[in-house]
């Protein structure tokens, strides 16, 4: 029985455009990424009050790594 990876949160994201950059940046060094996100914000485009962020989501395993990478740019604002 295949057990599905626990993903937890590395990256909030202002809006879709940074999310997709987070993301081709860790689906390049090999981390699977899974983006999480209320659909209103972008159907709206609204960024208000939380609406329109994106959760970079990877597998709790990866996180750590996950978390190095994006750090290595000083322009990224890692969460925990």
């Amino acid at each position: 029985m295949n057990k599905e990876p626990e993903f937890t949160r590395v990256y909030v994201a202002a809006g879709e455009p940074e999310a997709y950059i987070v993301k081709g940046r860790l689906e390049s060094a090999g981390i699977p990424v899974m983006l999480h996100y209320e659909s209103a914000g972008i159907v709206y485009g609204l960024t208000v009050d939380g609406l329109g962020q994106m959760e970079v989501m990877v597998p709790a395993d990866l996180a750590g790594e996950a978390k190095r990478l994006l750090s290595e740019n000083p322009t990224n604002n890692v969460t925990t």
